[in-house]
């Protein structure tokens, strides 16, 4: 009987209806976490997009593009501080209005259930990626505290991954209560973590950085300064290259 009990979508709470195909069946799709309608209300990012920060390059987003760059990447590569920091981001889905409330429901209201819906598709972007090690944007304590969870990390046990816990962070005011120009010049909040035991080592952190090429995971690449804060701290104990992933592009 319960074989043919209709699980509810994890954001709507609303019965899925699997389409019982032999594709379903062999695909393994009647486990959906989210139903069809806000299945079609998530919007993937594709090609064209800025080389770096993966930016979609459409109609709309013309007047902040110059070249195969956006406006935002060409004035962090022509500062001196910041050039060759970040070498790509990839964000999966456009940033449009239910994903930034998903992604509120699931970072600031404690949903952590919600990060199955992200899973196969994080699964599918690192398989095109390249990476020695896989690091999630920490928390601060007091902000681990009141969320409960690191959202960057979730993200990576619900797709599978185990991720290495090189980078602790220094508690600020809320990243949401500043406007851009606060944003690109926030003072250094990361830190490597002075010992690598959480990566089953007992060797120093910085000789598990030297020479890796490193992939950062977060939710949402907004104007890229939180990443390349942490790609910085990252080149500065020997990394060879760090590149992102993020759920989104806002």
């Amino acid at each position: 009987m319960f074989l043919f009990k209709n699980p509810l979508c994890l954001y709507c709470f609303q019965p899925i209806t699997p389409n019982y195909t032999w594709k379903t069946v062999f695909l393994a799709q009647l486990n959906r976490s989210i139903c069809s309608h806000c299945e079609k209300q998530i919007i993937k990012i594709t090609e064209p997009t800025c080389r770096i920060c993966h930016r979609p390059k459409n109609e709309l987003n013309q007047q902040f593009f110059k070249g195969e760059l956006c406006l935002d990447c060409i004035r962090w590569e022509d500062a001196p501080k910041w050039k060759g920091t970040l070498t790509k981001n990839i964000s999966i889905y456009v940033y449009n209005d239910f994903m930034a409330e998903l992604i509120a429901k699931f970072k600031y209201r404690g949903d952590y259930a919600l990060a199955k819906v992200f899973a196969e598709d994080i699964r599918q972007a690192l398989q095109i990626l390249t990476f020695d090690l896989i690091v999630p944007i920490p928390l601060s304590e007091v902000r681990l505290y009141e969320r409960g969870f690191n959202q960057a990390e979730a993200l990576l046990l619900e797709a599978g991954v185990t991720p290495s816990h090189i980078l602790k962070r220094t508690h600020t005011e809320k990243q949401s209560k500043k406007n851009r120009q606060e944003r690109i010049h926030l003072p250094q909040v990361f830190q490597i973590q002075p010992n690598s035991n959480q990566m089953e080592t007992s060797q120093p952190t910085t000789n598990v950085i030297k020479n890796k090429h490193i992939l950062l995971v977060d939710d949402i690449y907004t104007t890229g300064s939180t990443l390349r804060h942490a790609a910085q701290v990252l080149k500065q104990a020997g990394a060879k290259s760090i590149q992102s992933l993020t759920l989104a592009r806002g």
